[in-house]
């Protein structure tokens, strides 16, 4: 089902993160999706709200995509050892430093391989079709065993890096995470901005929300923190928007577009 509004057509994104990770996690997004302040949702799958936070979705029409976990131990008690095994060798190597992520580990490609599925399937299972959309718990979609294998299919939307000013990350810190959406956008659509919806400054938010007048723009928020869930469910968003509206699902232009065939 399309959205009222689209990204980029004077409407943003707002887009909670970990949706089933816990009931209460669940709850207050749900509050925030019936009250108007979040678009859609990133569902967690193999957690311990999962299967209710999928039925809730279904029955409540919330726009969910899938939220990949590399990085926070599964708690669902159905969930298998040895996908748990596999997801804390994960873990650890990407926890070993910062740079990790960056770094391809190919004695984990194996494992990838298998929690990434095992949580696409999980999702298939749960909500009845395969995702249309991925990011990442902490971002780690973003890490060097995704970026360069066809795990995620090819034309599933995914997250972009966020959209930093120039003077706020090293040149390099930049370069590589430009790179690396280019190499995402060969195959796979992704909005043209993607932002925090924290720090929860009225100036900043305002020049966030007005990026939407440019482009298609995602902004993340989480709202099991209370500043972010009061600032959604008590007329905070509301007060920085201006003539921009939230949008009604997560749909921009271009979401429907296909992958090149001569993707490297």
């Amino acid at each position: 089902m399309k959205a009222e509004a689209q990204a980029g057509t004077n409407s943003v994104i707002i887009n909670a993160d970990d949706w089933g990770r816990s009931q209460v996690v669940t709850d207050r997004m749900l509050a925030c999706v019936q009250g108007g302040s979040i678009s859609s949702v990133s569902a967690m799958v193999f957690m311990e709200d999962s299967a209710r936070a999928a039925a809730l979705a279904l029955a409540h029409g919330v726009d969910a995509g899938l939220h990949l976990n590399l990085t926070t131990p599964f708690t669902a008690p159905h969930c298998p050892s040895r996908l748990q095994e596999r997801q804390t060798a994960i873990t650890r190597f990407l926890r070993t430093h910062r740079l990790a992520p960056v770094v391809y580990h190919p004695g984990l490609t194996a494992s990838f391989r298998c929690v990434v599925q095992a949580q696409i399937d999980e999702y298939s299972r749960l909500y009845g079709h395969p995702p249309r959309r991925v990011d990442g718990h902490h971002h780690m979609h973003l890490c060097a065993n995704l970026l360069f294998s066809r795990m995620i299919p090819e034309g599933v939307v995914v997250r972009r890096n966020f959209t930093f000013p120039a003077t706020e990350k090293s040149w390099i810190n930049r370069a590589y995470r430009a790179w690396q959406d280019r190499i995402l956008a060969r195959r796979h659509p992704q909005t043209d901005f993607f932002l925090n919806l924290v720090p929860l400054d009225p100036r900043r938010l305002q020049g966030v929300f007005a990026r939407a007048l440019q482009g298609s723009v995602e902004v993340v928020a989480h709202p099991i923190n209370d500043d972010e869930y009061r600032f959604l469910m008590e007329g905070g968003l509301a007060r920085c928007l201006g003539p921009i509206a939230v949008a009604r699902g997560y749909h921009f232009a271009g979401e429907e577009w296909n992958a090149p065939s001569d993707d490297l």
